[in-house]
């Protein structure tokens, strides 16, 4: 972790404080605007300085986090964590979110899960057939 005058590329910081799995991940999220430094859109090549507000949408979630450390190598999660501090809002947010997403109904039968069997693909053309009538 270098904490210095200089800046990071912003796909880098992204990609070694584990908030993406590879810097192309990161590059090519940034370049869909998934990514905001200080309120406004970035390109991967910006660099980054300790201070700086990010707001991240990733697959998963969406994070808001003060930048604390620059680094441009990815390391361990407990020295990932250090590069960012998480703002209470966001935290607040995402266990929100968290919470419905886990009171959702969940629409899975554990008899359909893969490709149908062929019992259940000829129950499913009998079914097709019947109702074309």
């Amino acid at each position: 972790m270098t904490e210095g005058v200089g800046g990071v590329r912003l796909d880098k910081w992204l990609w070694a404080a584990r908030f993406f799995k590879t810097r192309s991940l990161a590059g090519e999220a940034i370049g869909a605007g998934h990514v905001a430094v200080n309120g406004e859109r970035a390109k991967p090549a910006r660099q980054l300085r300790c201070g700086d507000l990010l707001r991240i949408r990733t697959t998963g979630d969406e994070f808001e986090v003060h930048v604390r450390g620059l680094s441009e190598k990815r390391g361990p999660a407990s020295v990932a964590q250090t590069l960012y501090e998480e703002t209470a809002g966001s935290t607040v947010a995402r266990a929100a979110r968290k919470e419905s997403r886990a009171l959702e109904p969940v629409f899975d039968h554990p008899d359909i899960q893969g490709r149908p069997t062929k019992k259940w693909r000829r129950q499913l053309h009998y079914f097709e057939r019947r109702n074309q009538d």
